[in-house]
């Protein structure tokens, strides 16, 4: 097998893509003679439970034996199993067991109703479910009837009295402690050889029919994320052990917070329970972190509400952040407190993190970064031409990049439209400055025409995230007439503040071109938001409040 690890795409050289490649055998370094398979590979520190952790042979003793017990229950290459779990050991035991079959693994969020989980499991196929009683429970109450659940494998409690409707309902250690007692590192007798174009994982995203829709990745995918360990990572220090703030069943802490750094070589900590501002400073301290990975919100409660500084977490070298823009008043609140910058990225269910910042070129505030070395993006107009520098243009991704997904799940129309000239189109928009930085516009839909103005909602929100008294902003084009749209701002305030609208306005005039003021301020405790946290700018064009 080829060491794509050791492969070099800088100036925009091919990262090569071996014929046979299984994301589980990479992550589990199973080919690769002399690894230390005793080193700390997870640890999960739950509230409730306490903490546990697993070394990378107990990783791949444990997904070894579950992937036999999968077999048992009939499982084959190329079937789904659903995934429904918190943060626990038996996330990616189950998820790399899955992988090593040949089958594919589909991750769900805690977030999800009964009925969501339902049709998901209806959509994907899934013969096997694994989760938790409580989770279990959500889905029975809801009385699935249409999908193809058959088996049920249930994590954390004996099975005793678990009612079901037609599946078979098994535990989860009793499926291991039925196996051998370990396996040797040099026999796979569950391992399938697959290809690197094979199915390996499926996530759901949220769909235009009103119904999310699923995303399929290959097992290239691992490779096809290498310049984002390379060029949003920093990895430069032996011995890096990685804080995530999300969940496993988000693409975002799939890639990031398991396959990448695993894949790597590296320890990662996650957390399960109820979550405060304090808890991440506690954790990086107690865990001896050196990268912190969360979302902007986050960084905000740490620094809004503790007094957590640089002395407090000493470990700490790294941070990183995704899922939406940092606003330049907290990334320099930041800076103040503790002394460090913090990396953002973009990207999307499709291909993961395609564009980011690294420390190997300073922070330009409110640019998303440069494209990864070793992904080939363009900015294109709407005839599949380049565009000029500071022009709006599509951001389109090279179909020969192996992070690129196979397939819009059983929705070949939709993935032939998303494909044009050799390219992968986004939907999203942006525009290149004359020094390469790129400037994120958003979704087309998402972008304002306000009497004649273009505007990028995420200009205006950079802004006035920047004001004292404002948690959060969403800045959306709400059409008050016919033919007539104003820029209005949904606005949290800051924990225990208040926020006068004329005072923000007046803000908004000292920093903003006169068109790009809000004419209309909303002032709100929640933003709607989709399972993986992001914000629904339609529920909010829509008349959304808080109260609903």
């Amino acid at each position: 097998m080829t060491d794509v690890k050791s492969l070099d795409n800088n100036d925009g050289q091919e990262v090569l893509v071996p014929e046979l490649f299984n994301i589980a055998s990479a992550c589990l370094h199973l080919d690769e003679p002399g690894f230390d398979f005793t080193q700390t590979a997870l640890i999960i520190d739950d509230a409730d439970t306490g903490v546990s952790s697993m070394t990378y042979g107990q990783l791949n003793d444990e997904s070894e034996r579950f992937a036999m017990a999968l077999r048992e229950l009939g499982v084959v290459a190329g079937e789904r199993v659903m995934l429904w779990l918190p943060n626990c050991l038996e996330f990616p035991v189950s998820f790399f067991a899955t992988l090593k079959l040949g089958a594919v693994a589909v991750p769900a969020s805690l977030m999800l109703t009964g009925d969501e989980i339902d049709y998901l499991a209806a959509d994907s196929g899934a013969r096997v479910l694994v989760t938790t009683p409580t989770l279990w429970s959500r889905l029975y109450a809801h009385n699935p009837a249409q999908n193809r659940l058959e088996q049920v494998v249930l994590v954390g409690e004996s099975v005793d009295g678990k009612a079901a409707l037609s599946q078979a309902v098994h535990c989860f250690n009793a499926l291991l402690e039925a196996q051998l007692p370990s396996i040797e590192m040099t026999s796979m007798p569950s391992m399938h050889p697959t290809r690197a174009d094979d199915a390996a994982y499926l996530v759901y995203t949220s769909g235009t029919t009103g119904y999310p829709k699923g995303v399929l990745h290959a097992h290239r995918a691992l490779i096809g994320r290498l310049p984002a360990s390379r060029y949003w990572f920093d990895y430069a220090e032996e011995g890096d052990r990685i804080l995530h703030s999300g969940k496993f069943n988000w693409t975002y802490v799939l890639g990031t917070a398991l396959m990448d750094p695993l894949y790597l070589g590296k320890s990662v900590v996650l957390y399960e329970g109820e979550a405060g501002a304090e808890t991440w400073p506690r954790l990086i301290a107690k865990h001896e972190c050196s990268i912190f990975i969360g979302v902007p919100t986050i960084y905000r409660q740490i620094v809004q509400k503790t007094d957590a500084v640089k002395a407090d977490v000493p470990s700490l070298r790294y941070c990183m952040s995704a899922g939406e823009h940092l606003s330049d008043e907290m990334l320099s609140a930041w800076r103040a407190r503790f002394g460090q910058d913090i990396y953002e990225a973009i990207g999307m269910s499709e291909c993961s993190y395609y564009l980011s910042q690294h420390s190997s070129r300073p922070i330009r505030p409110g640019a998303a970064g440069f494209p990864q070395q070793g992904h080939q993006i363009a900015l294109l107009d709407k005839d599949m031409n380049p565009v000029g520098v500071d022009e709006e243009g599509m951001l389109c991704i090279q179909l020969e990049d192996p992070g690129l997904f196979i397939e819009y799940w059983q929705n070949e129309q939709e993935t032939q439209n998303s494909r044009r000239n050799g390219y992968f189109m986004t939907g999203d928009y942006a525009r290149r400055d004359e020094d390469g930085y790129i400037w994120f516009l958003g979704r087309k839909d998402d972008l304002i025409n306000s009497f004649g103005y273009r505007l990028s909602p995420h200009e205006i929100e950079r802004v006035l995230k920047a004001h004292p008294h404002v948690a959060d902003c969403v800045v959306i084009g709400e059409e008050v007439d016919a033919g007539k749209v104003v820029v209005t701002a949904c606005v949290i305030p800051a924990h225990g503040l208040t926020i006068i609208n004329d005072d923000l306005k007046a803000y908004a005039v000292e920093h903003l071109a006169s068109y790009k003021v809000p004419k209309s301020i909303r002032i709100m405790e929640t933003f709607p938001r989709t399972a993986n946290g992001k914000v629904m700018r339609r529920a909010l064009k829509q008349g959304y409040t808080s109260s609903h």
